[in-house]
């Protein structure tokens, strides 16, 4: 059996998810689409929209075949991190021989061109890197002038959206761990991920989530024609994660110690949180203050979420260098036990049922316990707590 992967958030699943999924199933060669997908919290350093049993289980209705949990610990983290960790949890699956991702343009070739240069050249790299970083320059805009430098003739409208990054990010994963996973980048439909204007059929997730908080039959409607039925009911059905903002605030302040040890904090940039904390005592108005050209709005909410779910990032490197496990959120019933067979075949063990838990060791725990910390964080948010163990079987 030869499985697609695809690593997504779906926060919320929308019609550019369905034409990614439909696309990779009709033209990966592959029998089964597998995807691992971000827990309650995202990397855009916020809680996701809907609670991440509802999100798998719209997944499986919506034509994938499996949904695995991307641990928090790597959910959350910058981009080489984020990648890492799922390329670690997929490479580790013998079956999954595709990695399937959006991208704004560039083929398969470019995407580990790309991804091999920067690791060949990995000391001249980071040292450039961090000299481009050095007058302030965010670490995207860095990595495209290094980038730029070593190699001139390389197309550089590859590396210059985040979508793309990422997909170098995966490659570059993919290159680490020596796996023979390919990847097939799929151009992107409808707008572009950071447009907040509203679409017809194709909007962005960044513009649904606005949608949401307006409440209105003008919101209802365009929503309606974007999202999935399933996804519609959720979205209107279930509570969403209420007072987030203020309690990442107030963890910060209460902080024992520095957020110093948070995978995204670096050179100092916890005291200027602190510092902004005090004197503004509202979440939107201290990520505004303390944004800069170096430090992008959504590494610093990242930052703010690191400190809330208490993840380190010593912790990260380690979890990322050490067995872990598969957490297995929905599956389709139909081919279920086939799926379960191909998972069985990783190194690192499945948990399905609360019994699996013992099987869990060391860094493994230590990384499931996390989760559970957040799931628990989660249902104080909502007042709906998702199960630890649980897999929906639809």
């Amino acid at each position: 059996m030869k499985i697609c992967a695809v690593v997504c958030e779906l926060d919320p699943l929308h019609n550019g998810h369905l034409y990614l999924m439909d696309k990779l199933k009709a033209e990966s060669g592959c029998d089964k689409l597998l995807l691992i997908m971000s827990g309650n919290f995202t990397q855009r350093g916020e809680a996701a929209v809907l609670a991440k049993d509802l999100r798998a289980r719209e997944a499986v209705l919506c034509g994938a075949d499996a949904v695995l949990e991307l641990p928090a610990a790597f959910a959350v983290s910058p981009a080489e991190l984020f990648a890492g960790g799922a390329v670690k949890l997929l490479a580790s699956i013998p079956s999954v021989s595709v990695l399937g991702f959006g991208c704004e343009n560039g083929s398969k070739e470019d995407f580990m061109t790309a991804a091999g240069y920067t690791m060949s050249e990995s000391k001249r790299f980071k040292a450039l890197l961090k000299d481009k970083m050095r007058d302030g320059t965010s670490y995207v805009r860095a990595f495209y002038a290094a980038v730029a430098e070593l190699c001139p003739s390389f197309d550089l409208s590859l590396i210059a959206s985040p979508n793309n990054l990422l997909g170098v990010e995966y490659c570059r994963a993919i290159l680490r761990q020596g796996s023979g996973i390919l990847p097939m980048p799929v151009k992107r439909m409808g707008a572009d991920h950071r447009d907040e204007t509203p679409a017809r059929n194709y909007s962005s997730a960044s513009a649904l989530r606005l949608l949401l908080s307006e409440e209105s039959r003008r919101s209802r409607r365009i929503l309606a024609g974007n999202v999935p039925a399933c996804v519609k009911e959720d979205l209107l059905g279930y509570p969403r994660p209420e007072g987030y903002k203020k309690a990442a605030l107030c963890a910060l302040l209460a902080a024992n110690a520095p957020v110093s040890a948070a995978p995204d904090c670096s050179e100092g940039l916890e005291n200027r949180l602190a510092a902004f904390a005090r004197s503004n005592p509202d979440y939107d108005l201290l990520v505004g203050k303390v944004v800069s050209k170096r430090y992008t709005r959504a590494r610093i909410k990242r930052i703010l979420l690191q400190n809330f779910l208490g993840i380190d990032v010593s912790d990260v490197r380690e979890f990322l260098a050490s067995p872990l496990y598969l957490k297995p959120l929905a599956l389709k019933k139909e081919g279920a036990e086939e799926m379960l067979k191909a998972l069985a075949e990783s190194p690192y063990p499945t948990v399905v049922r609360k019994s699996d838990f013992s099987l869990l060791k060391k860094e493994a725990l230590a990384c499931f316990l996390t989760d559970c910390r957040a799931n628990d964080l989660y249902g104080a948010l909502t007042g709906r707590r998702p199960s630890d163990y649980e897999t929906l079987f639809l």
